[in-house]
Order: structure tokens, then sequence, then C-alpha cells
């Protein structure tokens, strides 16, 4: 027996990387590596409980907007930590 598996996904990860993209204007340093930025997503998603699904219509139905308003928020303070930690962490670098 072949199990298929590829439909499902963390549904952390599209929404990291949006907002990963959306918040990289405001790090020119880090936008301009694509190395930097999967780190960035890294960090972030690792801050996230995951949350695998198959459908994206299965996670939203079961929300409250309470919910939808709190993941929206710990991805934001996940993304947000994640650019400061891949800055300090690159600037440390750079001084050896």
């Amino acid at each position: 027996m072949n199990a298929d598996f590829s439909s499902l996904y963390n549904h952390h990860e599209r929404e990291v990387f949006a907002a990963v993209m959306d918040s990289s204007t405001d790090f020119p340093d880090i936008a301009a590596s694509n190395d930097l930025l999967c780190d960035v997503c890294c960090v972030a998603l690792n801050r996230l409980p995951p949350r695998y699904i198959r459908h994206e219509v299965d996670f939203s139905f079961y929300l409250t907007e309470h919910e939808r308003l709190e993941i929206d928020n710990a991805i934001v303070e996940a993304v947000s930590y994640a650019f400061n930690f891949v800055q300090a962490r690159t600037a440390l670098r750079s001084r050896k």
C-alpha cells in the first residue's frame, strides 16, 4: 500500500512566508540574501506550534474569530522576533 501524504502541510508556512516577504523591506540587508530570508522563516516557524491541514477551508472553518486573531498576532510576533534574531546573529558573525 502506498500512501500519498503530499496534500498535508503546515498552515503557518504560507502565512509566515507572506509575512516575511511583507516585512523584508524593513530589513534590506536580510532581504538581499535568500539564505537569510530562509533562516528568518525557519526561526519564525520554530516559534509557532505546527498546524497541519489538508485544505485551508478545514482550518478556517473550525476557528473562532478570536483564535484567528491570536494566530495572526503570533505570526507577526514570531516573524518580528526572527528578523531581529537573524539580524543580530549576522552582525555578530561579521565581527569575527
